[in-house]
């Protein structure tokens, strides 16, 4: 069945349901035994069903996101051990330990960007492939791209404070006798 307008849907819908009783003999204590959808109702359980699938998918991305940003922080405490002398010869030649924050969070901020771009490759070209494959097509936002470099760079320097921090404070006499 199909209305002229959207708003005559309910009556419509109420109309059918009577008739379709009347047809199957039904009583007013009788549970109905059809059933009578229309597109707001299938509309509606495809949203819901979008709204899951979207909330199921950022927590798949908040969950990489979290074990990437971990693993530049291991990378720059590794970085910092690594380096304690040359950050002890900078700090005693005059380096303050705002430099140093900076060096460090400039590396933090590199190694994520890096990490975000090949992910956006590889994103953008898993996506063109399966819709491709799938007869979908592809559609290219770059809004979307620009955003994911952006928080890209925010996990970079949340996870990369720590690790550039303690290489700041560092003690430039403890840090030349680090062996």
């Amino acid at each position: 069945m199909s209305v002229a307008d959207a708003a005559n849907m309910n009556s419509a819908n109420t109309e059918i349901t009577a008739l379709l009783r009347e047809r199957h003999e039904l009583n007013a204590a009788d549970d109905d035994d059809f059933s009578v959808f229309d597109q707001a109702q299938l509309l509606e359980a495809a949203e819901s069903i979008s709204g899951t699938l979207t909330l199921l998918l950022g927590g798949i991305a908040s969950i990489s996101l979290v074990v990437g940003g971990i693993g530049i922080m291991n990378i720059m405490l590794v970085s910092v051990r690594e380096r304690t002398r040359e950050i002890g010869i900078r700090k005693a030649i005059g380096a303050r330990g705002r430099d140093i924050l900076a060096q460090f969070l400039v590396e933090a901020l590199t190694l994520s960007l890096l990490g975000g771009l090949i992910g956006i490759l590889v994103g953008l070209t898993a996506s063109a492939g399966i819709g491709q494959l799938a007869g979908w097509g592809f559609s290219f936002n770059p809004t979307t791209v620009i955003a994911a470099v952006l928080f890209s760079l925010v996990v970079g320097v949340v996870f990369g404070l720590w690790p550039a921090r303690q290489a700041a404070r560092l003690d430039p006499i403890g840090a030349l006798r680090y062996e």
